[in-house]
């Protein structure tokens, strides 16, 4: 800013200065309210649920974890049903361990290939339609 000497272009320059400062604190009121209101609970809690189920990945990933300790879970009944041998049960667990963990990790190969088995179960044969 320069050397003034005159009252009046000193008077300008301060009222020049109180327009500024009442406009960055109308912006600064504005931010905060923004900033208040993005960090209530409710907003909190939606942006985080549109999060979720925006993000495919993480989806995919639940939905694999889930369906590999249902397998895991339904090998060990199958194995180990209503036995109450330790050894057969401590076989189950294991079982069920390593079933859940596989399908887990390969939840995609699974997938692509349940999907190759039914696309070819349920697939319409290709017949000849034409006559000679």
């Amino acid at each position: 800013m320069e050397y003034m000497t005159s009252t009046a272009g000193l008077k300008k320059a301060i009222e020049l200065l109180e327009a500024e400062q009442a406009v960055k604190l109308q912006r600064l009121k504005k931010q905060f309210f923004i900033a208040y209101e993005s960090l209530r609970p409710a907003k909190l809690f939606m942006s985080t649920l549109n999060d979720i189920s925006s993000s495919s990945n993480l989806f995919n990933n639940i939905i694999g974890t889930a369906l590999g300790l249902a397998t895991g879970y339904l090998s060990k009944r199958m194995v180990v049903g209503a036995s109450v041998n330790k050894v057969r049960k401590l076989f189950g667990l294991i079982l069920q361990y390593g079933v859940t963990n596989v399908v887990t990790h390969h939840a995609d190969t699974l997938k692509s290939f349940g999907r190759y088995i039914f696309q070819h179960i349920f697939s319409k044969k290709e017949t000849n339609s034409y006559k000679t």
